[in-house]
């Protein structure tokens, strides 16, 4: 709606009434044009790396000491490296869908649910749909959580600084959870995703700093230990009075923040359009990808096993704001500091999608109402720079920020809810469709030694989602016998 200011609401009804068939004819201009901007555009292979390993890496990242002790030295190094095998392999199937019907030279996709849609037709289209929507929402509730968290924890460090490592500074999580959701709030007003890209820039170089502050205060401990901690098989069933079945339940989830970690698939087809050409673009994102998910997997592979030597089995869900590290108390609030900036940032990279989708349906629900066509505009004091919105704007953005506050309040879990999103989204966006479109794309028939091997690919890593959904679910479910909504304590 921002570009209609100036245009009677007339004039907006009597373009929408051109004859279908100048339609078609302006689509089919726009699809040429758009397949003819090669020129226009100038990434490279290494700015398309550093766009992927920016999309990865991420909050995922503080949960990976705490899901290597779930699965201890024997499998937690080898899983790291198999879910960073798994993201490859799928993103290179997924390069050769850029463009179609041929590769190389085929009309562009410009999103991941255009290439869907275009290979795969219209039905698997609203499936994909529904996968990244189920990813949006999510992400929205985790990032909430572990902001409120990270607030907490800078809070409590600095209690336990002044007061003793012993002291008594428990604190509720519901406030911190309502400041962030006010300040999403607000931000939330700002025009589109287009508009919000500094604070995608800075919410990329907070996720690396706070990244590398971990890593380097879990190697000071491991030097500070004088040994390795952890055993081969991770937490034992018995010690700190965990059953076989938590032990299960957690090896599960374990999974299920792994696959978090390393999700990015929804991105890739957006980071390939930034690609010039020549080269062909797939030929250039293929070596994008193996640079981006090499570096990725190997510093996922040491933080996590540095994280589990550090810790041992008594490693934190989330190894910045679980104090296990109390000094430097500084460096540490550094460290949460730039976690809530990255997802200040990044909670607005993923809610601005779901933001658009909802005021498109009322838009188009009710195209005569005021509430979606007429503009306000506020001037921001002391600037010369005004925010324009409107009042389907207003309520929408302000409802679902407010409610994905209220379901972090209730259900307050980091590793349970991060688990849970991971078990979800990975099998059907990083697996499933590129699978699907690469067969559909080079004709793979049924029955071929090619097409089982990529159907037994499927198959296993669905049952792994589900297990890491079921392990999730469990934990969600142990941890409210323990927390009442509303009464979050840290």
């Amino acid at each position: 709606m921002d570009g209609i200011e100036g245009k009677s609401m007339d004039s907006v009804e009597r373009q929408s009434e051109v004859h279908e068939d100048d339609d078609h004819a302006r689509t089919a201009m726009v699809s040429t044009e758009k397949l003819d901007l090669s020129g226009d555009v100038t990434g490279t292979v290494w700015t398309a790396t550093a766009h992927i390993i920016t999309a990865v890496i991420g909050a995922g990242v503080l949960a990976l000491p705490w899901s290597v002790a779930q699965l201890g030295w024997l499998i937690g190094p080898l899983v790291l490296l198999a879910f960073g095998w798994v993201t490859y392999y799928t993103a290179i199937l997924l390069c050769d869908c850029y463009r179609y019907p041929d590769k190389t030279t085929g009309r562009r996709n410009f999103n991941y649910m255009e290439a869907v849609s275009a290979i795969l037709g219209g039905k698997q289209k609203l499936l994909c749909g529904v996968a990244q929507q189920a990813n949006l929402w999510g992400a929205m509730i985790g990032y909430t959580i572990t902001t409120a968290t990270s607030m907490m924890a800078v809070k409590k460090s600095n209690c336990l600084h002044k007061h003793g490592h012993k002291a008594n500074c428990r604190m509720s999580g519901n406030s911190y959870m309502i400041i962030f959701g006010l300040v999403e709030v607000i931000l939330a007003q700002l025009p589109n995703l287009e508009k919000v890209t500094v604070l995608s820039v800075i919410a990329a170089i907070m996720s690396f700093a706070y990244s590398l502050i971990g890593l380097g205060l879990c190697i000071a401990k491991v030097a500070g230990n004088g040994n390795i901690k952890g055993t081969l098989t991770g937490v034992g069933v018995g010690s700190n009075g965990v059953t076989a079945a938590t032990k299960t339940w957690n090896a599960f989830q374990a999974l299920g923040n792994i696959a978090f970690a390393y999700t990015f698939a929804p991105l890739l087809v957006e980071i390939q359009d930034t690609l010039r050409s020549p080269p062909p673009e797939n030929q250039s994102m293929k070596k994008a990808t193996l640079y981006g998910i090499g570096v990725t997997a190997v510093f996922y592979v040491t933080l996590g096993c540095i994280g589990y030597a550090a810790f041992g089995n008594s490693s934190p869900g989330n190894f910045l704001t679980g104090f296990g590290f109390y000094e430097p108390y500084w460096l540490v609030d550094i460290g949460n500091i730039c976690i809530v900036i990255h997802l200040v940032g990044a909670y607005q990279v993923f809610g601005q999608p779901v933001f658009a989708l909802l005021e498109k349906w009322v838009a188009s629900t009710w195209p005569r109402s005021s509430i979606s066509s007429k503009l306000y505009k506020i001037n921001l004091p002391g600037t010369k720079t005004s925010v324009q919105f409107t009042l389907a704007r207003l309520i929408i953005r302000t409802f679902i920020v407010m409610l994905m506050t209220v379901v972090a309040m209730i259900l307050p879990f980091f590793n349970s809810i991060m688990g849970l999103l991971g078990a979800i989204i990975f099998w059907p966006l990083t697996v499933k469709f590129p699978v699907s479109m690469y067969i559909a794309r080079e004709k793979i028939k049924m029955g071929t030694f090619e097409w089982y091997r990529l159907q037994i690919l499927s198959m296993v890593t669905l049952v792994v989602s589900l297990l890491a959904a079921v392990g999730s679910v469990a934990g969600l479910v142990d941890s409210l016998k323990h927390a009442a909504p509303f009464k979050s304590y840290y």
